[in-house]
């Protein structure tokens, strides 16, 4: 398995393992603050609000933050990023109280988090590329989407067994000291590549990498812009199934919440199978697998909302699952092919979009969803379908060629450790 000759890299494996278990931390923590702020307050208003002003700081960092962003483009500043966030999270339970001060001071908090992590996520991403020679970005893409894979499966199975010793808030401070341990990570990786370099520009790594504009390198190569747009409208559309599965489940089949874990268990499960086949393709005609993909996706949306059988509904669950990796591998790992400043912009950009479209989802979808569970699955999948569908037709008859990369390797100046 490629996945098994990449963690024998001892600075792969570091990373993976760290990233891994605070990915699992951030699950914990997403589902124990809506329980806290719904449990103490009662309003899935509110609980919308969080949802709105965790994603805020990515949104307005992504647009006007680009420098902002590009001082945090070192493992070394990346581990003193992810310090701050685990004071926070620990912080936060000992300011916790269920009244409004509390709960006021909560979203200080969830704010704080949001705006470490709209610095953290798109510099790490950028940042993993270079942990491997440029053959196998595609692979490495695959290894640490897989940590998010594990982690949504991981995080609601391992919650009830730690609600039994430690009370919902707690879940904070057990997602700080998972910050705390990436942080540590970091940190040794930092040291590693400085020592690997002779101290040269400490960790080549001692100073930050300069901030790039998105749009000239999106004119060179148009198809990468096209993928990104597609991506925030199909996360846009993804609060149709977030939303509206329990209430497609209750109306259309009568099912409740142990039916709601099987619909999701699918989704999971087929993307633990699909995540290998996105990690270890081929990169050629990355669009069209992108684009066929979002399709796919976008078609068994839709027919979640016309069929009839609950078997059926759970299987196109699990395609929906299937097809997952490919999306978000593919423009990873295209992204990741870029020279690290402009692949640092791209992914920031497509951070904002996703984050973006995600939010007005949440916000809009759901009056859809209120108006017809059915009608709701049937047209956010056509949305994503026909997206898909219009964006691969443009790249293949409208667009120019993209220009060629920068040669992958010696122009980039990749840091790749000697294992």
């Amino acid at each position: 398995m490629s996945y098994l000759r990449l963690l024998r890299q001892r600075s792969v494996l570091v990373l993976w393992l760290a990233q891994s278990l605070s990915v699992l931390g951030d699950r914990l923590y997403a589902l124990a603050v809506m329980w806290v702020v719904y449990a103490a307050t009662g309003s899935a208003s509110l609980m919308g609000l969080v949802a709105v002003v965790e994603s805020l700081p990515y949104v307005v960092l992504g647009t006007a933050g680009r420098h902002a962003v590009a001082r945090f483009s070192t493992f070394g500043r990346l581990a003193w990023v992810d310090a701050a966030r685990a004071l926070v999270a620990v912080t936060l339970p000992f300011l916790w109280s269920p009244d409004a001060p509390g709960v006021a001071l909560l979203l200080v908090g969830v704010l704080l988090l949001g705006t470490l992590g709209a610095l953290f996520d798109p510099n790490l991403g950028a940042l993993v590329p270079d942990l491997v020679e440029p053959a196998r970005v595609q692979q490495v893409t695959g290894l640490f989407d897989l940590t998010g894979r594990v982690a949504r499966i991981a995080g609601p199975a391992s919650i009830g067994l730690l609600l039994l010793v430690v009370s919902e808030v707690q879940l904070f401070a057990l997602n700080g000291v998972t910050f705390a341990v990436s942080a540590v990570a970091l940190g040794w990786l930092a040291r590693r590549y400085a020592m690997a370099a002779g101290g040269e520009g400490a960790e080549r790594s001692g100073g930050a990498r300069p901030s790039a504009r998105a749009w000239p390198t999106i004119r060179t190569h148009p198809r990468v812009g096209l993928a990104i747009g597609l991506h925030g409208v199909a996360l846009f559309c993804s609060a149709v199934t977030a939303v509206g599965m329990p209430a497609l489940l209750a109306t259309r089949y009568g099912a409740g919440a142990a039916v709601y874990g099987l619909v999701t268990a699918a989704v999971g499960v087929g993307a633990l199978l699909g995540n290998p086949l996105a990690g270890n393709r081929r990169s050629s005609g990355w669009m069209g697998i992108y684009c066929a993909a979002w399709m796919v996706q976008g078609v068994a949306t839709a027919c979640m909302g016309l069929v009839r059988s609950l078997p059926v509904l759970v299987l196109l669950a699990g395609v929906t699952g299937l097809v997952t990796p490919a999306t978000s591998v593919t423009l990873r790992a295209r992204l990741g092919a870029f020279a690290p400043a402009e692949r640092l912009r791209l992914m920031s950009v497509d951070q904002t979009l996703i984050r973006a479209g995600g939010t007005a989802g949440m916000l809009l979808l759901p009056f859809l969803v209120d108006a017809s569970p059915r009608g709701a699955f049937v047209v956010g999948g056509v949305i994503v379908a026909g997206s898909a569908l219009g964006a691969l037709l443009v790249a293949s008859q409208v667009l120019r060629p993209d220009a060629a990369l920068p040669a992958q390797t010696a122009a980039r100046g990749r840091t790749v450790v000697a294992e």
